[in-house]
Formats: structure tokens, C-alpha cells, sequence
């Protein structure tokens, strides 16, 4: 029986399709190896959002050279499609594949065995108009399925390669994510995080078609389904109609994680980011209203060429008056290609880092304020894994719907069900808390809403 081993670099987009190519080998006979294996096929999935991202890229393929110089190299991903030429050139690469025609790698692996000579299967992706179909039944993670709905971004912020790795935007059929979410859900999963590269600007290639649209069929046709999380929704694409879906729905989790990258005017022109500080403000008061405790979390880059003291602290400001409850702190860095690369007034690296720690600090206060309004609650939790960092306490460490990491006795049997565990001390990065009792799937009537 033939072997392949995967590795997957970067985004949860990436990861998703990794399970996606792991299906077509799988029906192939193909048996699964880890990466540190020896196996016939390596699978190498590459991330290009930063310069560092194509450097550990290369490094992961020359691993994998090294560990067989006799297996079939297969490289595919974001760093494949923007620098095939690059990758073509390391010594011990026999196939690269963009992120697009993943589905033709199991008949390159064939032609390659034939012919013994490398295949360059990178397409232009800027004239990619339809949405690739890659299925995922099923996840090795027990817990939480991640199902992805579009691809491609049509935005082109100035530090931002995306565009050209991924190309524009295009949104899966309809039906087809229904159907896939039934299947998860079918499966054994609880709950399923809509994921893509830019999740919420489903449906606007579509007509007469849109993400609220969307949430609002997989809210009433998913069967079983617990909680339904959206990976990441800009603050332009908040409409009322998706708030109004929001609002209704007892399956959309009080958690949203919106991507600020700047609190400043002048720094999200500089960006062309396509909102400003006033639009972001209102809409997450009136989301806050429509869901009452919803956890809101976002990306922050710090240090974006140009950034004042001044211009910092309003970003500092804005997020410390809205309470975000967890931020992902970024200090900028080049990437090749991109206008922002070519900017003047680049900052220097001891000013990004004294910010960036600014911004952490501001996070994990917010963060724990956030986890102690929840303190002597009962909450609901699905536990995901053994708690790791201190083996054999029987501890086990799972997420509420409004995304708080607890802490709590539990046992393995109890992975990926839905339990109601009691918030005794609040704090961050885990709540600790203690197990009251399983929810039975026939009585979700009981489920705590948050």
C-alpha cells in the first residue's frame, strides 16, 4: 500500500484543504503517515503571508528531501502558486501545484512515475472564476469541522500578497456547503467554524444571494447541528441583515472575530482597508445590543509604515472603550510585492516591539475582565483534548460558544459532547471550572445560551 505525509504551513484555509487532498488519496489506497515518517508521497502545504512564510516553506521541503530522496515531492498551496519557479529550482521537487487543480495531483504523482520528469501544475489563478469543490467528511480533529465557503479576496490591501496567491473572490454553491454541514454534523460533530479566505464576503459574486442568506439556510436546514462560529467577518460586511440572522438563531455563537488591523483613520487609508473607525465603532454597539455578552476578538498590526505615537494610541484607545476580549497582536513586517513593502517611513523594530507589548498587555487585561463576568456560572462546553501542560491531572480544557478556554475535570469519553461545567475562577489564558453533567443530545432544550 502506498504512503503520503502531510505537512501544512499557515491559515485554517490551508489546513482544511489538507484534509480535502488526504480524502483523494485516501480513495486512492493511500495509507497515512506523519510527516517525520518515511512514506512514498510528501505533501507539502506552503504559506506565503509573510516573507518568514516562504522561508519556513523551503525549509519543510528540504526536510522532507532529505528524509526520502526517493519519494515523490509534492509541493502545492499559497507559496506554490506565487513562486513556482523558486520552488521548481530546489533540487529534489517533482511536482508543484498553486491553489487551484489540487484534484489533478494524484494523476501528476502517475505522470511523474512515468516520465521521472518535474511537473510545473501552476495555472494562473487571477483567471479562476469558480469555486474549486474540495470535500472534507470528516476531520482527524474529533471536535470542531471546519467548513470553508469561499475562496479568493477581492480587496488588495497594500500589505496584503493574498490576492495573488488565492486569486478573486469566488463562493462555493449553496448547496453544496448545506449539504457538507449536514454531513460534519452527520458525522459527530457538534460544531462546525465557516472558514475561507475572506468567510464573510460569501455571495458577492452571487446574484440574488448572500452570506446572511447563507447563515440563515444553515441555521434552519442543518440538522443536530450545536453551534455554527464564523472564523472571521470584516466590519464592512456586518450587515443588519446578518445581525437580524444573529439575533434569531440559537446556533451562531456570541463569539466574532472582526480584524481591526488599525484603530486609526489615516493608518487604514494608508492600508486601503474598506471601513473607517466610525462605521467599526457603530456596528459593534449594535451588535453588542442584538447579542447581549458576545466575545469579540481581532487581528492588530502594529507598526504599519508610518505609524505616529499619535496614531498608535488611537488604536490603543479604541480597543481598550470597546472591550475586545482577546487580540491578535502583529507587528508589521515587509512583504515582497506588496505596496506597503515599497512604503517610506518604515518604523523601526525596537518601536513595533515596545508597541506590540503595549498591545498584549492591553489584551490580556481586557481578556480577563472579559472571563470574569462569567465567574460562578454554568456555561457549556465541548472538551477537545487532555489539558497538556501538566500530564495526568485528568484535567481536560474545551471552549463556550463565546470562545472562553476552560479548564476541568473531565475524561476522555467526554471529547467533542456538549457539557455543562461550572466557572469557578475566571481568568486568562483558561477559566478553571468544574464538571456538573453531560447535555443529552434529545434534551438540547436544556442547553445553557450564554
Amino acid at each position: 500500500m502506498p504512503s503520503v505525509a502531510f505537512h501544512t504551513l499557515g491559515c485554517k484555509v490551508n489546513h482544511y484543504e489538507t484534509e480535502a487532498i488526504w480524502q483523494l488519496f485516501q480513495g486512492d489506497g493511500y495509507e497515512r503517515k506523519e510527516f517525520e515518517q518515511a512514506a512514498d508521497v510528501y505533501v507539502i502545504n506552503t504559506c506565503t503571508v509573510t516573507n518568514t512564510g516562504d522561508k519556513k516553506s523551503r525549509q519543510v521541503i528540504r526536510r522532507a528531501i532529505r528524509k526520502n530522496p526517493d519519494a515523490v515531492i509534492c509541493v502545492t498551496g499559497c507559496y506554490a502558486q506565487t513562486s513556482p519557479a523558486e520552488i521548481m529550482a530546489i533540487p529534489g521537487v517533482d511536482i508543484v501545484v498553486g491553489t487551484q487543480d489540487r484534484s489533478k495531483m494524484l494523476q501528476y504523482i502517475a505522470q511523474y512515475k512515468e516520465e521521472r520528469l518535474p511537473i510545473n501544475g501552476v495555472s494562473n489563478i487571477m483567471k479562476a472564476r469558480v469555486y474549486e469543490e474540495l470535500d472534507v467528511p470528516s476531520f482527524t480533529d474529533r471536535t470542531r469541522a471546519s467548513l470553508k465557503i469561499q475562496e479568493g479576496c477581492n480587496n488588495f490591501c497594500t500589505f496584503c500578497i493574498i490576492p495573488w496567491a488565492r486569486g478573486l473572490l469566488r463562493s462555493r454553491d449553496s448547496k453544496e456547503v448545506v449539504h457538507q454541514a449536514q454531513q460534519l454534523v452527520d458525522a459527530g460533530y457538534k460544531e462546525i467554524v465557516l472558514t475561507g479566505i475572506h468567510t464573510a464576503g460569501y455571495g458577492e459574486d452571487l446574484k440574488d444571494y448572500n452570506f446572511a442568506m447563507l447563515l440563515s439556510e444553515l441555521d434552519e436546514k442543518v440538522d443536530g447541528l450545536k453551534r455554527l462560529r464564523i472564523s472571521s467577518i470584516e466590519a464592512s460586511q456586518i450587515t443588519d441583515e446578518v445581525i437580524e440572522v444573529m439575533d434569531r438563531s440559537d446556533k451562531i455563537v456570541p463569539h466574532l472575530h472582526i480584524p481591526l488591523q488599525s484603530g486609526s483613520n489615516t493608518v487604514l487609508q494608508r492600508m486601503r482597508r474598506k471601513y473607517t473607525m466610525e462605521l467599526f465603532a457603530e456596528r459593534i454597539t449594535k451588535l453588542k445590543k442584538a447579542l447581549p455578552g458576545l466575545a469579540i476578538t481581532s487581528d492588530v498590526i502594529v507598526g504599519f509604515p508610518g505609524e505616529t505615537e499619535k496614531e498608535f494610541m488611537e488604536t490603543y484607545n479604541f480597543i481598550r472603550d470597546h472591550k475586545f476580549s482577546e487580540l491578535h497582536v502583529f507587528p508589521y513586517s515587509k512583504r515582497t510585492g506588496t505596496p506597503a513593502a515599497r512604503m517610506d517611513d518604515q518604523i523601526p523594530e525596537d518601536i513595533k516591539n515596545e508597541r506590540v507589548h503595549r498591545l498584549i498587555e492591553l489584551s490580556d487585561q481586557l481578556a480577563k475582565e472579559y472571563a470574569s463576568g462569567y465567574e460562578g456560572e454554568v456555561v457549556e462546553v465541548i472538551p477537545e483534548e487532555a489539558y497538556k501542560e501538566e500530564a495526568g491531572t485528568g484535567l481536560y480544557v474545551g471552549y463556550t460558544p463565546n470562545y472562553l478556554k476552560v479548564r476541568f475535570p473531565a475524561n476522555e469519553e467526554m471529547i467533542g459532547k456538549q457539557v455543562l461545567v461550572k466557572i469557578e475562577r475566571a481568568g486568562y489564558p483558561y477559566s478553571d471550572g468544574q464538571f456538573v453533567k453531560v447535555i443529552e443530545d434529545q434534551s438540547s432544550k436544556q442547553i445553557v445560551n450564554l
